[in-house]
Parts: structure tokens; sequence; C-alpha cells
């Protein structure tokens, strides 16, 4: 009698184990579903521990004498600035109007930037000759150190946005760049092989072969890049600006401001953090083709 009931028997259906049956997998997904919730809950408490672990050794560090508040500051007085700022302002006016700008020049920087490097690996990593010709020049470009480009910026293009924006677009113009024409490079041989018997032109594989074979590559580079642009603008206020977040950090520098020079450093990793979990939701969007990966 117990040999017989190890088999679930539906009519009209084939016989299914007992551990196969719609009440076992229902069972086994609720098992796998609450597992996956408690190793989130393990990660994100985890992290908080690290980060109050860290936080409090440096607070008591800075308390004891340990090190140097003078050179290092501490967490409570790095607080003690960002809420000062917050409420009364920085020395060049609110500190939402230096987010916005450094934001701005970052933006432009970003798109500007990210946009040219997309158009140009899939061309040339389409083309051989313009990528036999343009090369050696791109390599050229792309060894020549970001800080002498933005002093040479910022003589041509002053003290204004265009000079950061500017810096901003040579940083993310050449991430960007390497990923995209690696990703046309790197796109499936027999898919592009099938697609041609099957009759497609070349803007035809360009556009419904290798962009979409490629995008995992433009998307990862995208993540990378938008902090380059932020370095970018920041690099470009801290060499000469009217506002910003990096003229705020240049100044606090001036006055020996240890905790001025963290809490500047603090909004802008808040700000790159922002912007990183909008590309994660974007790439997210896009790639919804794409399998989850455990």
């Amino acid at each position: 009698m117990s040999a017989i009931a190890t088999h679930s028997v539906t009519p009209g259906k084939a016989a299914l184990p007992t551990s196969l049956s719609d009440e076992a997998l229902a069972r086994e997904s609720t098992l796998a579903q609450a597992a996956i919730r408690r190793h989130r809950f393990v990660i994100i408490g985890l992290r908080i521990a690290v980060l109050v672990t860290v936080l409090g050794g440096w607070e008591l560090a800075a308390n004891r004498k340990w090190i140097d508040p003078f050179f290092y500051s501490q967490p409570s007085l790095i607080w003690a600035q960002i809420v000062d700022w917050i409420r009364n302002g920085t020395s060049q006016g609110s500190l939402w109007m230096q987010v916005a700008v450094t934001l701005e020049e970052t933006i432009l920087g970003f798109l500007i930037g990210g946009v040219s490097g997309i158009i140009a690996g899939i061309l040339l990593g389409r083309n051989k000759l313009l990528s036999d010709i343009f090369s050696l020049y791109i390599q050229i470009a792309n060894s020549v150190p970001r800080v002498v480009l933005g002093s040479v910026f910022v003589i041509a293009l002053g003290l204004g946005m265009a000079s950061k924006v500017a810096l901003a677009v040579v940083m993310v113009f050449f991430v960007v760049f390497g990923n995209a024409f690696q990703g046309v490079r790197e796109a499936d041989k027999y898919l592009i092989a099938n697609a041609r018997i099957l009759g497609a032109s070349p803007r035809q594989l360009t556009t419904s072969v290798v962009i979409p074979s490629a995008m995992s590559w433009i998307l990862a580079s995208l993540h990378v890049s938008f902090g380059f642009a932020l370095v970018g603008a920041v690099v470009g206020e801290f060499l000469g600006a009217k506002q910003g977040m990096g003229l705020l950090i240049s100044t606090a520098q001036g006055a020996f401001n240890a905790s001025g020079v963290f809490a500047a450093m603090i909004v802008l990793a808040v700000v790159a953090l922002v912007a990183d979990f909008l590309l994660t939701r974007l790439e997210t969007r896009l790639l919804k083709w794409r399998p989850t990966v455990f």
C-alpha cells in the first residue's frame, strides 16, 4: 500500500513522483524565497556592522588621541560640519547649490562622453579601416594624464562650466569607447553569419544583432564612467572654479579643515550611490531578456 502511495496520479496526466507534485514545488519555492530573504538581511546586518565598527573605531581613536583629529578629523565633527552646511550654507553659498553645479557638470559630461564613446566604439568596431587608422591616435590621447588636460581646459575655456564638462567628457569617453568597441568585436560570429544568410543588411546587422549583443558591455561601462565624470567635474573645480564641490574641498583644504574635506567627500559619495542605483534600474529595464543571475 505504501509503495502505491509514492506516486501522485491525476486523470489525464502522467504520474508524477510526490517530490515533484505542485504542493512540493510550492513548498520548495517558499523555502528558497525565505532563504534569499535571510541572506539579504544577513548582508545588510553585516554591512551595518562594518560601518559601525569603522566609525566607532575612528571616533574612539580620535578621542583617545591615537590619531590626530586635526589631520584626520572624526565622525562626530564631520557630521556636525554637514549639518552646519545644510543649515547655514557654505562659504560659497548654499550646499545644495554646490551639489547642483557639480551634478550638472557631471551629467553633461557623462551624457556627451557616453554618447560619443558609444558611437565611436560601434563605428570603429564595425569598420576595420577606421579602426586601423584611428586606434593609434586614441591610444595616444588616452595615455595623456587627465590632470594635465584639466589644466589645459581651464586655460582655454576659463573657470566656468565648460572646462569642467570638457574634462568630464574626456574621463568618460575612453571608458565607454573601450567597452563599446570590445563589445562589438565580441558579438557572436555565428549569429551574425546566420543574419547575413537570412538577408540582413549591414545596417540591420548593426542595429538588430551587434548593438544588442554589446549592450551588456556598454551598460557595464556606464556604471564606472559616471564616477569618472564626477571625478572629472570635481578635479576641474579643484583646479579653478567659481562654485561647486571641488571648490568647497579646495577651500576646506586651504583652511586646514579636515572635517570639511571629509564632509564634502561623503556628500559626493551619496550622489554617486544614488546615480549608480538609477543606472542599475535602467540596466534592469533594458536587459529584461537576460536570465537572472543567482
